[in-house]
């Protein structure tokens, strides 16, 4: 009996299914003849689950989802979901630009759970390059079946990395590791109900996460005699960056010319440019305030158990000798040293890009910078060994060479884009050559031009007659 032929390799397969693989797969479905396969160990698709607290909306418009900046006419556009779930005169009358994050999560499932290239439930456990004589050059992945343990494999000739962030744990919080009182941001509702016998919380982080924690552990402890603080290292509570010509780093233009770059200038770029993409926005922030101002209605300010903390760095942390947990902080202006006492710590500190385990069979491959990190090009390819030929890419790990737009929803979309234009080799969807007003490149020199500039007729006899 004759052995059935192989399935033939995927063109693209991606490992991690979050917003910015799942644009990718959005916009890949309808290219003909592209095969496509998208895996995530999930079940199902889940987004920031423990910040989707009521109220917080998004800091990007709904234009930023996973297809409209690029295709607007693509069947998984925000708005042809709000048709489907015919939301369509309500999101109209709504008049909002902002969605909420429970909405934007929502719209995201049902686009997950729709694609027929998106496969949950399936881990990718082991990449390898494969090149053997007579075969044609493929990446073989290994796949796990959560549910069952089954495992298999499959080829394919370009991979996209799409495996998100982890949150940040800073190095000085080591000794409340493993607390049940101490935990970060992206577990808050989860861990939420724990903190209800707490009369001491402190929320460690000023950006957006930080401020929405705070702002809800307000709402929800009004009047109760609970003490809530916000602690931040950063000198003050600024506001996100969101003027128009601002918002324009967050373009095509400004990633190409932050490419450009050399590698140390990028670096502290990115350090000096935290207002954004890691502050709170001026809504959030003035919520806060105008809470504050309405509970203190009638009573000096200093009776309220509140106190918000900025410029005061967190050196230290152990568990307490009679309980609750101590915080070893450092003024920053005045260096001044003290120990803050509190019964729970909700660390929102951000999170960081990290390798996934299942590339290191390939990590010999691959041509590291003197980081560690990927090098990546404009078309978000990473640079490898001239032994692997096949496209490696990856969203959201780039930020050391593509900048501050990086993890925006707002370019996930182009990023897609010009990744598929990379694999297919062609333009599958046309991107614009400039996208914004600002020139943020120094002009180009003037070529030297060694002939004479002699006056005109007219000019010489200008300048005679001045001359008398």
């Amino acid at each position: 009996m004759d052995t059935p032929a192989p399935p033939p390799p995927y063109d693209l397969l991606g490992v991690g299914i979050g917003p910015f693989n799942l644009s990718l797969a959005a916009l890949a479905e309808p290219v003909p003849g592209l095969r496509t396969l998208f895996c995530d160990q999930r079940p199902e698709f889940r987004w920031h689950h423990g910040m989707l607290v009521d109220g917080a909306r998004m800091q990007v418009p709904f234009l930023a989802d996973l297809v409209s900046l690029v295709d607007p006419t693509n069947r998984w556009s925000f708005l042809n979901y709000l048709r489907e779930q015919d939301r369509l005169f309500p999101f109209y009358f709504a008049e909002r630009f902002q969605l909420p994050r429970r909405e934007y999560d929502h719209y995201c499932r049902w686009a997950a759970e729709r694609l027929a290239n998106c496969r949950f439930g399936t881990e990718v456990t082991a990449l390898h390059w494969d090149a053997a004589p007579g075969e044609e050059p493929c990446y073989r992945v290994e796949l796990t079946d959560t549910a069952t343990g089954r495992r298999s494999s499959v080829r394919a000739r370009n991979l996209a990395l799409g495996v998100g962030t982890r949150p940040v744990l800073p190095e000085a919080f080591a000794g409340l590791a493993g607390h049940p009182r101490s935990f970060h941001s992206a577990d808050y509702l989860d861990r939420r109900a724990g903190l209800a016998d707490a009369r001491d919380i402190t929320v460690v982080g000023s950006g957006q996460s930080g401020a929405e924690v705070f702002l809800d552990l307000l709402r929800r402890h009004e009047g109760d005699g609970v003490r809530l603080r916000w602690l931040t290292r950063t000198r003050a509570l600024a506001p996100m960056e969101y003027s128009k010509l601002g918002l324009e780093h967050f373009t095509p233009d400004y990633t190409r010319y932050f490419h450009g770059l050399p590698g140390p200038v990028r670096d502290a770029l990115v350090a000096a440019q935290w207002q954004l993409h890691k502050a709170a926005s001026a809504e959030t922030l003035a919520e806060i305030h105008d809470h504050l101002y309405e509970r203190t209605i009638g009573r000096p300010i200093d009776t309220a158990p509140v106190e918000i903390t900025p410029g005061t760095a967190v050196t230290g942390t152990r568990p307490g000798p009679c309980g609750g947990l101590e915080l070893h902080c450092r003024h920053t202006d005045s260096g001044a040293e003290h120990v803050l006492r509190t019964d729970a710590v909700v660390l929102a500190t951000g999170y960081r890009a990290a390798r996934p385990a299942a590339l290191e069979p390939l990590a010999d491959l691959i041509d590291w910078d003197e980081a560690g990190r990927y090098r990546v090009d404009l078309h978000h390819r990473v640079a490898t060994r001239p032994g692997l030929t096949g496209g490696l890419y990856v969203q959201n790990a780039e930020l050391h060479t593509h900048g501050v737009g990086t993890p925006d929803l707002g370019l996930g979309a182009h990023r897609a884009a010009v990744i598929l234009n990379a694999v297919t080799g062609r333009t599958v969807h046309r991107l614009p050559e400039r996208t914004a007003w600002t020139g943020f490149a120094p002009p180009a020199p003037a070529p030297f031009d060694r002939t004479p500039v002699l006056p005109r007729p007219q000019e010489l006899t200008r300048a005679a007659t001045v001359g008398r």
